[in-house]
């Protein structure tokens, strides 16, 4: 590093933790001479985008030349009726990353505390380390936020409070009870940020989205999501809803034409396409059931997934497991990044990439006993 960028730098943005994706398909090939390769570490739809999202791509793919909407006008309209929220109160980010990025510079002054689960969505520390935010992580409780524990966390120096849910890496979720408790007790100096990019996929009955506690008029932002269940990742977009006032302030640090034309185009589509989602929650379900048997009849143990992919213990060091899958063209994730040596978090595919998963990890790990 040279003195100019040692000396003038911001001092935090050095205590950044690089983010590792998922290794593309690509990459691997090419890497390893493959021709087939499937891809089962970004929590992806195996079914691809929705029809009527990539009807609408191709239909406005002549309009390359024109600046896209600034305010996402149509696609707020549709979010604001889909959930019965107050337009003004919609947000729409370039992914959802891209919001919970612009709540950090909305709120975060250097010193300020942030409360998250640890392990969680990474995004949410870095977003908070790049504002000179401290982080206090907080262990999860059988695979599940602690929130209690989290309650306890929180100062008068606490800016903001990450809820996952359903959680990633786990897939687990918090109650309606239990967030019931805890937003009774949340101080209002705290804003509870809910990160809900898996809650189409959720089907417990205990589920409940923080939306409720914004219709009670607490200090919450919502974020969702149309990288998931709805397959537009590549596009990179994602909506929120807060209060007005937060919305506002929010605002006030977004970039002009944040949101491309063709993510709006595609995801105002997707959102009518019931068909397409109905069909990736059935898909998604059976292959959790799938794979739950076989993680059973190999005597492995798993995280119930409340999510579209699977926590699993393998009983073997991850990256050995991994790079093994690697070489018969399975792309998985590894633990040790979440802090668990021996786990993998598996994307729940279709059908016969579930099979593939199986065997192949069948494969690896009695080559590693």
């Amino acid at each position: 590093m040279n003195d100019f960028v040692k000396n003038r730098a911001r001092s935090a943005i050095f205590n950044l933790k690089p983010y590792f994706p998922g290794k593309p398909i690509e990459e691997v090939k090419r890497e390893l001479g493959l021709d087939n390769v499937i891809k089962l570490a970004s929590n992806e739809n195996p079914l691809g985008p929705s029809p009527l999202a990539q009807k609408a791509v191709a239909s406005a793919v002549n309009q390359l030349h024109f600046y896209p909407d600034s305010n996402c006008y149509e696609l707020k309209r549709k979010l604001s009726q889909k959930y019965d929220q107050p337009v003004d109160t919609v947000l729409v980010g370039n992914g959802s990353d891209e919001i919970l990025k612009l709540i950090a510079e909305t709120f975060l002054n250097p010193g300020d505390e942030v409360i998250l689960p640890q392990p969680t969505f990474s995004e949410y520390q870095f977003s908070a380390t790049v504002m000179d935010g401290v982080c206090l992580s907080v262990p999860l409780r059988d695979f599940t936020l602690d929130l209690p524990a989290m309650l306890e966390a929180i100062t008068q120096r606490t800016k903001i409070l990450f809820i996952c849910n359903p959680n990633n890496p786990t897939g687990t979720i918090v109650t309606q009870e239990q967030l019931d408790r805890f937003m009774e007790e949340i101080p209002d100096h705290v804003l509870v940020v809910f990160d809900e990019a898996y809650s189409e996929y959720a089907d417990s009955n205990d589920f409940i989205s923080g939306l409720k506690y914004l219709q009670q008029g607490k200090n919450v932002v919502v974020c969702h999501t149309f990288s998931k269940i709805y397959g537009l990742a590549a596009l990179r977009i994602g909506y929120a809803f807060t209060t007005v006032e937060i919305a506002d302030a929010v605002k006030r640090v977004t970039e002009p034409f944040n949101v491309n034309l063709l993510a709006q185009k595609a995801a105002f589509a997707a959102l009518d396409d019931s068909e397409h989602l109905q069909a990736s929650r059935e898909l998604n379900w059976q292959g959790k059931e799938y794979l739950y048997q076989q993680f059973d009849a190999m005597g492995l143990k798993y995280v119930p997934t409340q999510a579209n992919f699977i926590f699993l213990d393998t009983g073997k060091d991850c990256r050995q497991v991994f790079q093994r899958l690697l070489q018969l063209g399975v792309i998985v994730r590894t633990g040790d990044i979440f802090g668990y040596p021996t786990y993998l978090r598996v994307t729940v595919g279709t059908a016969e990439e579930n099979t593939r998963f199986i065997h192949s990890l069948q494969s690896v790990l009695e080559s590693l006993s």
